[in-house]
């Protein structure tokens, strides 16, 4: 019965730390790179003939200087030797230097058997292979057939030895039969079962993460560890990686390194490396290996607004930054004011996020906070107070007087307001572009300033509102102050054109929309009041044929029974070729007086005061006017109507 090949075990003694300096030998084993030693044969050959020896030499190809080398056998430590021993006992034999790791086991067979097949050593995965088939007495030995798996391997006549390529680590058994010649006969032999012992080209590779437990943000790289045998240290090698069977990056790479250069927390799971070579196409695959990835919370959130301190003037672009110190991968920051309102929310794997409001609004000021979150517990910032200030408007001027035409006396009040704008603003207030005064308000509102008139404060009127953020000038008011003085209600006409002058307890703004004059034509001028009739020896004639106006007038509420009309002249501007017509105006009628006819006011007639606008004439037509009661003209007569809404007039 054929003896079996011995099966190989690793050695598990620990390497003698006296046989390199202490330093050096924990440094290396720190590192785990401490290459093979490689264990060479003289003859190259696996196995040979009982009584023959060979010659093993443990090589270290890193180790400039070596000592003494440590030599094992079945698995065991055997002896401490040079390097270079012979021996011709069969056996698994491994050696290792100083410098190196153990190398690989290697067993030699010396056979007592007359046929034996060799195989050369040594043989690495992917190489080649030469077989030899031997006889004790190689002369008697002849047709000699190769077999593979009980198979002949090639139909070649006699063949000294065969070679085999691509070779692979694997079951497969080799034997070959020669014929023996004895004296006048021949005897067929056949060699014990061989497998080739074939050594690892490189080792397969291990994954490891540097660091091997990433932060969160930071980067991490994947590094695909394998060693070339030392013999074959000039193969070239190519790597790929892989996340869930998931192949990352592009491929292949003469690298053997992958770098995430920022690792997620999604990027934690299995992964696996793979190495092949170049050429010969001999891959292997790492075993899997699962890398976590650690997170760091946010901390110390903080807000910033731009501008900064959070004060802003209305139309301005408000940014909110928020911010934290420490924290990893994605973030999710959110904005908010006043506790409720969620302004804006985004999650970018960044330390800070910006909000932007445009063109903020006085409802946009309040307190303003943020939150930062990585899916743990949300910080929150502390509160910051935001400001909107508003730049003045337009201030609005108003003169207003107790009557409508200004005279020497009168107090006028200037009122000069802006309706939009923040306090405090200051009011200033120009006569001609005089400074008149000014004065500060705190609330809205406006402000007011009275004058005494004289002559000398007719001109143009104007004011300025100024609130530290823009001044705003108002429009000009002209205001003219006669120098005639009294509280009565006077007709003035001068040159060719008559005007009425009517000052009533009505507001300014009344007297402004009764302004537009109305040019008519008639016989006759005079004065109209519905249901009345002048104290004058003349009557008051209704003008029949008066043209109607073109203007709406608003009526006043509440509307009062005029009062009787008494006359009432007024010379503003006296010439010697003017003429006045008499007109009424209203004394308050007793309502006591029996007397006294009941007077029914129509409420939507307005009344219209005409006023008689004449040149001087000769004696002659005086008086035939005195004598007639009126004056008729060729050409057309003129008259001016000031409309006014029904209202009882003051002395």
């Amino acid at each position: 019965m054929r003896d079996k090949p011995c099966i190989c075990e690793t050695d598990v003694t620990s390497p003698q730390p006296g046989q390199t300096p202490m330093f050096l030998w924990l440094l290396l084993l720190i590192l785990g790179v401490l290459p093979k030693a490689v264990l060479l044969l003289n003859p190259p050959w696996s196995t040979t003939f009982k009584g023959q020896k060979v010659t093993l030499t443990c090589k270290d190809f890193h180790s400039p200087a070596q000592e003494a080398t440590s030599w094992y056998q079945n698995g065991k430590f055997w002896k401490e030797d040079s390097d270079e021993i012979k021996i011709e006992k069969s056996g698994c034999y491994r050696c290792k230097t100083p410098g190196s790791s153990l190398s690989d086991s290697v067993h030699v067979e010396f056979s007592p058997d007359w046929l034996i097949l060799q195989a050369s050593y040594p043989v690495f995965e992917g190489g080649n292979v030469t077989l030899r088939c031997r006889g004790e007495v190689e002369e008697k030995a002849s047709e000699k057939v190769y077999y593979k798996n009980k198979k002949k391997i090639k139909d070649i006549y006699n063949p000294d030895s065969i070679k085999l390529n691509s070779v692979f680590m694997n079951k497969d058994e080799y034997y070959c039969t020669a014929s023996r010649k004895i004296a006048f006969w021949s005897l067929k032999e056949t060699s014990k079962p061989l497998r080739i012992q074939v050594q690892e080209l490189f080792a397969q590779p291990v994954l490891r993460a540097r660091p091997s437990q990433p932060i969160e943000g930071s980067p991490v790289t994947l590094i695909c560890e394998t060693q070339l045998h030392p013999q074959k240290s000039d193969v070239q090698l190519h790597f790929r990686f892989f996340k869930e069977d998931q192949l990352l990056g592009s491929g292949w790479s003469s690298s053997q390194d992958f770098q995430i250069l920022t690792v997620r927390r999604e990027d934690a799971g299995i992964y696996q490396c793979e190495a092949k070579t170049v050429y010969q196409s001999i891959t292997k695959k790492s075993l899997k290996s699962q890398i976590r990835v650690q997170s760091v919370p946010v901390s110390d959130v903080n807000l910033e607004i731009q501008p900064r301190g959070g004060e802003l003037i209305e139309g301005e672009d408000m940014v909110l930054t928020c911010s934290v110190t420490k924290g990893t991968g994605a973030v999710t920051f959110s904005w908010h004011r006043e506790g409720k309102m969620c302004l804006g929310r985004k999650t970018q794997y960044s330390l800070l996020s910006e909000l932007r409001i445009r063109a903020v609004k006085e409802h946009n000021a309040g307190r303003y906070y943020c939150t930062a979150d990585n899916n743990h517990v949300p910080i929150l910032s502390k509160w910051i107070t935001v400001t909107v200030r508003i730049p003045v408007s337009l201030p609005v001027l108003t003169l207003r007087v107790s009557r409508a035409q200004a005279v020497v006396g009168d107090v006028v009040e200037l009122h000069c307001e802006a309706l939009r704008g923040s306090p405090p603003i200051l009011y200033q207030f120009y006569h001609d572009k005089v400074a008149l005064g000014n004065s500060s308000t705190s609330s809205r509102g406006g402000v007011s300033f009275n004058l005494s008139l004289t002559t000398e404060h007719s001109g143009n009127y104007s004011c300025q509102a100024d609130n530290g953020l823009e001044a705003q000038q108002s429009q000009t008011v002209s205001l003219t102050v006669t120098g005639t003085s009294g509280s009565r209600i006077g007709l003035v006409t001068g040159g060719t054109i008559g005007g009425l002058l009517l000052l009533t307890s009505i507001s300014l703004a009344t007297l402004a929309a009764l302004l537009p004059r109305f040019r008519t034509q008639g016989k006759s001028g005079g004065l109209r009041i519905p249901g009345t009739s002048c104290d004058s020896s003349s009557e008051c004639q209704e003008t029949s044929r008066s043209r109607p106006s073109n203007i709406h007038f608003q009526q006043l509420p509440n509307p009062e029974p005029p009062a009787i009309m008494e006359a009432l002249y007024n010379n503003v501007h006296p010439k010697e070729d003017l003429v006045y017509s008499e007109v009424c105006s209203p004394h308050h009628m007793n309502k006591n007086s029996a007397n006294s006819p009941r007077i029914h006011w129509p409420v939507k007639e307005p009344m219209i005061i005409y006023s008689e606008l004449k040149k001087s004439h000769t004696d002659g037509f005086t008086e035939e006017y005195s004598r007639n009661g009126s004056f008729h003209e060729d050409a057309t007569e003129n008259y001016e109507n000031i409309p006014s809404a029904p209202a009882t007039l003051e002395q």
